[in-house]
């Protein structure tokens, strides 16, 4: 009696452990996020996609630039069709512990397992998935029918549950309404998917047999879960050259209308003109001298690094470069002149040391209002353009990046344009006209790039520190008589005022916050008279 209460013991205390979830090994089909063994796979209007896709028999059609590899009928097509139906069969061997209702959501929340459905099943509203604190939770479903997602429902994940470590098995057609959003790997068994407008899939679509198509959707395979961490390739050394803002190796460098900018300015060969030199926190090397030959030098053999690192990534519709197109760390190439329309996001996936190289092998042209964005602690300084040929950025654009163009006119840098980089060019002309332009970081020994006052003298041996800044300033006012007289006041490049701060002691921290990158002036009021004044940059 007591062996046979052991046993006993022992399988309750071990079947829990039956009937955990475990993940599938999708082998190369986890690079893939779209994808079909056999069917078409096709997109319409502007999708937004980071992931390899292809189909191992048929072809992909209509697809835009993509932030992955297109396979279609090669190696890479048919190695993830043999590991698309190996990771099908695990998940379609599990061990089901529930057994839940066709109708999924409506505010329902399950933990992790293997959860089963013997008909057609539905997502309606929200789906909540709970990780319980536990990074490994693996949530799979079983649909042995179609499955469909009504318009605006969604998959929420908390407490740590992860899109890579959710997979949903369906034998038969998936299909997302409008405006839904998925999280997880959808397999279908002999079916289609399709994923419709203004649709998110954090995840991936894979087809073992039939038509993938998606429509001005957005779609991205999901991090973590051993993925690898994203860093880019090795940035380039600029040398001297990133000490400047603005040059040219050989070219005329030129300016109209309040130009700001941080860093040096300089051609080594060609003049240099119409740049108010209180508007520049730098040298303005009004002729060829040692740094800007040493800076010529630095340009080419940065500009030849950049020209030959191997690509990761070809975006095949130079044309239409932008439209909201999300790209993470890797080098990417366009073979041909690119036109940048609306936005792009590059985005480092938290990785703040992550790198970006952009290879155009032809000229570059911004609508006007175009913007790079940052994400996810992506940064200008790390962010490099490598343009054959001229570049111009049109009005009112943000650009972000050191932007080296080879063989060809950078200009013109346009009316309201805030560039957070550097402008350089190997052989060309370069012109702004009423721009900003600020340098994100300097190499040591830039001895030439400093920021000082504006102000003829500083009878008060008035400090204000750091410059650049980052996240704070402080004031300090070692004149007796003026403490607690005195405000600071700090004013954008357009005359705004952006901050007032009492002076009540003779240091004064102030948290800057929020203040975009750029150039920044100040005034020290006393009794209502500037006693003080200056520029600051923020490098936020």
């Amino acid at each position: 009696m007591k062996k046979l209460l052991l046993v006993v013991s022992i399988f309750t205390l071990l079947s829990p452990a039956l009937t955990v979830a475990q993940a599938p090994n999708l082998g190369t089909a986890a690079n893939f996020v779209l994808f079909s063994s056999n069917g078409a796979v096709s997109n319409t209007g502007i999708s937004q996609i980071t992931g390899n896709v292809g189909t191992n028999n048929g072809s992909s059609t209509a697809f835009g630039n993509v932030n992955g590899v297109m396979h279609d009928n090669d190696g890479a097509s048919a190695q993830c069709a043999a590991d698309l139906l190996i990771a099908y069969n695990q998940l379609n061997a599990t061990v089901p512990g529930f057994f839940p209702a066709a109708l999924l959501g409506n505010g329902q929340m399950l933990n992790a397992g293997v959860y089963s459905i013997g008909s057609n099943a539905t997502l309606n509203l929200d789906l909540i998935l709970n990780g319980q604190n536990n990074p490994n939770a693996v949530f799979i479903f079983k649909i042995q029918g179609a499955f469909s997602a009504n318009a605006s429902s969604k998959v929420k994940l908390i407490n740590g549950a992860l899109a890579c470590n959710v997979f949903w098995k369906v034998e038969g057609l998936v299909s997302m309404a409008s405006g839904a959003t998925m999280r997880g790997t959808i397999i279908a068994n002999n079916a289609a998917i399709n994923i419709n407008t203004g649709d998110t899939l954090e995840g991936r679509a894979l087809s073992t047999t039939g038509a993938v198509t998606i429509d001005n959707a957005f779609a991205y395979t999901p991090i973590g879960c051993g993925s690898p961490v994203l860093t880019g390739p090795t940035a380039p050394v600029l040398g001297v050259a990133g000490c400047y803002a603005v040059f040219s190796s050989n070219g005329a460098v030129s300016n109209t209308g309040v130009t700001q900018i941080t860093g040096d300015v300089g051609s080594n060969n060609g003049p240099v003109t119409g740049y108010n030199p209180a508007l520049v926190a730098g040298t303005t090397h009004t002729i060829p001298d040692g740094s800007t030959a040493q800076a010529a030098n630095d340009l080419l053999i940065a500009y030849t690094y950049v020209n030959t690192l191997p690509y990761d990534i070809e975006l095949l519709y130079p044309a239409q470069f932008g439209n909201n197109l999300v790209l993470t760390p890797h080098t990417y190439r366009m073979n041909s002149a690119a036109t940048f329309v609306d936005s792009l996001y590059l985005n480092a996936l938290g990785n703040v040391n992550a790198v970006f190289v952009i290879q155009i092998n032809g000229a570059l042209t911004t609508s006007t209002y175009a913007k790079v964005k940052l994400i996810n602690g992506a940064q200008a300084k790390n962010v490099y353009w490598k343009i054959e040929g001229g570049a111009s950025i049109n009005n009112y654009s943000v650009f972000r990046g050191t932007v080296i163009c080879n063989n060809g006119a950078l200009g013109a840098i346009n009316t309201g344009v805030i560039f957070d980089g550097r402008a350089l060019t190997t052989t060309g002309a370069l012109t702004t006209a009423a721009t900003t332009i600020t340098a994100n970081t300097f190499p040591s020994g830039c001895v030439n790039v400093g920021i000082h006052s504006y102000d003829a003298g500083n009878p008060y041996n008035i400090k204000v520190f750091p410059n650049p800044f980052t996240t704070f300033i402080e004031v300090n006012i070692t004149e007796a008589s003026k403490i607690n007289t005195c405000e600071f006041k700090l004013y954008n490049a357009l005359g705004v005022e952006v901050m007032n701060r009492s002076v009540t002691t003779p240091v004064v921290t102030i948290e800057t916050g929020n203040l975009a990158a750029g150039i920044y002036f100040y005034k020290v009021i006393s009794n209502n008279k500037a006693i003080h004044s200056g520029k600051l940059v923020s490098q936020q």
